[in-house]
């Protein structure tokens, strides 16, 4: 006889397993990611501040900045509370629908980050390339615009993605070995033929990551084209300084999520996608902050104002 099969209800739940199988590191992990977690906290939201108060910085790029921070702290808290709760357990039960939403919000979240990035790229590549026109082509009514649109397309394609895996029967083991309910790891959890959900995963995850990629990489090379044409060489210094940093931001972003997602099934490795993850929910989302104040003279001069005038 064929075994019959349970599919999830919405009152199943999910066991995720986190780090269980190093117990005797647990705490040690809560304290360390803990402090990262507030560190990023605090980077993120002194760029939201410093772009909203300083008159300095009311331009499209850091319009830009200040939303992709605010939409950093978003994406880390829908993660990493979480995770440090699961530090101090050897396993935690997620519903069905928690579960889901977590996905959800984490894909569509990313995923307006991604758009947001190629935004910040052709801000960049009309800034540089055609700097007369600037002013003229990069008005608040179109940077608004782009923003509604990054952010309505992340979460469209998110839904759908979600939908997509969350429809599949998942009839054997509910433990996600995992800290959190990411695509590849409750993907494996599924007893039908996924090839199907694979391939339009493969398709939103193209129309996510490397399109976008794609064209932030065509950006910077004509913005390198042009920057090399300057002829003082402090030009071209300032003209990089304003892209290193969102370039560095760019590589980190794009690096791990398209080694972790543009892949088949058959490459799922939990272990080594846990460490992967770690770094691109909590290592890079601390790091962004500190590359674009350390590479961005407007930043480090509003800080330093902003200091000064509560010093006195």
């Amino acid at each position: 006889m064929e075994p019959v099969r349970k599919n999830h209800t919405l009152s199943s739940e999910f066991v995720i397993l986190g780090f269980g199988e190093m117990a005797d590191l647990q705490i040690l992990f809560f304290g360390l990611f803990l402090i990262m977690h507030l560190v990023t906290l605090a980077g993120h939201a002194a760029i939201v501040l410093i772009t909203l108060i300083d008159s300095c910085l009311q331009t499209p790029m850091y319009f830009f900045l200040r939303n992709l921070s605010a939409i950093e702290i978003c994406y880390t808290l829908v993660i990493v509370p979480n995770m440090l709760a699961n530090f101090l357990s050897r396993s935690q039960r997620m519903p069905f629908l928690a579960c889901a939403l977590q996905m959800h919000l984490f894909i569509a979240l990313g995923g307006a980050e991604c758009f947001l990035l190629a935004v910040m790229a052709y801000d960049r590549f009309v800034a540089i390339c055609n700097p007369l026109r600037y002013a003229l082509l990069i008005t608040r009514g179109l940077c608004l615009r782009m923003l509604a649109l990054a952010c309505i397309s992340g979460f469209a394609l998110s839904l759908t993605l979600t939908t997509l895996i969350f429809l599949l029967p998942f009839c054997q083991s509910h433990e996600i070995n995992h800290f959190f309910c990411d695509i590849p790891a409750v993907l494996f959890l599924a007893c039908s033929d996924t090839r199907a959900n694979e391939v339009a995963i493969f398709v939103v995850c193209m129309l996510i990551l490397l399109i976008p990629f794609v064209l932030i990489l065509l950006s910077y090379a004509f913005i390198i084209a042009a920057v090399l044409k300057i002829h003082s060489a402090e030009g071209r210094s300032k003209a990089f300084s304003t892209c290193t940093g969102h370039l560095l931001v760019s590589l980190l972003h794009y690096g791990c999520a398209i080694f972790i997602y543009i892949r088949p099934k058959s490459c799922y490795t939990p272990e080594q996608d846990k460490i992967v993850s770690l770094i691109y929910t909590n290592v890079t989302p601390m790091l962004y902050p500190m590359i674009y104040s350390l590479r961005n003279k407007e930043v480090k001069g509003a800080l330093r104002r902003l200091l000064e005038s509560h010093g006195h």
